[in-house]
Parts: C-alpha cells; structure tokens; sequence
C-alpha cells in the first residue's frame, strides 16, 4: 500500500473530525446564545465541550501529525516554507491550534465551570453572565471555521502566489468580525 496515499487519508479523516466538531461546537454556541433557560444553556455548553474534546482535538492532532510527516516526507522538510499555499496552511494550522489550546478552549472550560455552579445555585449567577458577554473568546470562536475555509482552500486550489493567502485570511477575518458584531445583537445576553 502506498505510504502517501495513506497519509492523505489519515489527513483526510483528521480533517473530517475537526471540520465536524467546529460545526458542531458552532452550532452548540449558537444555541446557547438563544437560551434563557438556564438548564438548556447548561446542556449547549455541554455539547460544546463534547464536541470540542470528542471531535476537534482528535482531528486536530491527526491533522498535526499526518500533515508534518507529509511534509518531511514529500515535501522536503523546511523547503516547505517556499510553497505559498502549503506554507499558509501550516501558519493557518498552527494559528488555530495555538489560539483554539488557549483562548477558546480556556474560555470555554471556565464558561462551563461556571454554568454548573449557577445550576447548582439554580439560577443565572453574574459571573456567568459576565464571561458569556467576552467579545475576545467569542471572535476567536467565530474565527475557527472561516480560517479552516481558508486552509481547506489553499490544499484544495494550491495557488502559487501570497495574495491568494492575505486575501483569504482578510475575508476569514471579515466574517469573524461580522458574526462578532451581528450574533450578540441578534441574541442580547442578559
């Protein structure tokens, strides 16, 4: 069996994991977003750390993983770093992970930490509504699946110029910021 063909499929699944889970998180998010009951609340943030562990961080790890060895086995280790669109993927990648390991996931533990002390006092505590109003978390959340657009869109059309690459990661960060600013006003916390 091909050992390539092997890797863009442990790549491929790896991708399917991680895609499925930020959609699923997504989906999660926004639920707790039209939430007032708090136990239904506490059941979104649930499902967003379910799908956060079970899915995004398996994937992300054997994207991790099958993508270096591609890269130090077809793609010549370092020399990686002239290719535009398999460049910006590895920065896109590591972006996402470094940023998805420590704001998003630490919001998201502390934002559940905190709905199961308010359901055990049985009710909205400020705390919780204070950490669910942070606008930094919730534009790096937004960010996760236009930055994985971006990524896929480089492996997919594999441009040979860097323009390809700002002009995707603009538009990631344009439709981060809109969902940013347009979600909190479609459901008002608080």
């Amino acid at each position: 069996m091909d050992p390539f063909a092997l890797l863009r499929f442990a790549h491929l699944i790896g991708l399917t994991l991680m895609g499925a889970g930020l959609i699923g998180v997504f989906v999660a998010d926004m639920r707790s977003r039209q939430a007032r009951d708090l136990n239904l609340f506490g059941q979104a943030v649930s499902l967003i750390g379910l799908f956060y562990d079970g899915l995004v961080v398996p994937g992300a790890l054997l994207l991790l993983g099958s993508g270096t060895w591609m890269i130090v086995a077809y793609h010549g280790g370092w020399d990686f770093l002239e290719v535009p669109w398999l460049t910006g993927m590895v920065t896109l990648f590591a972006f996402e992970f470094i940023e998805g390991n420590t704001v998003t996931r630490i919001y998201f533990l502390r934002l559940r930490r905190l709905t199961r002390r308010a359901m055990a006092a049985g009710d909205w505590t400020p705390d919780l509504r204070a950490v669910r109003g942070e606008a930094v978390p919730s534009f790096t959340h937004f960010l996760d699946l236009p930055i994985l657009t971006v990524i896929i869109a480089l492996g997919a059309l594999r441009p040979e110029d860097w323009a390809t690459f700002a002009v995707g990661a603009g538009l990631a960060l344009a439709v981060a910021t809109a969902l940013n600013l347009l979600v909190p006003r479609l459901y008002p916390w608080g």
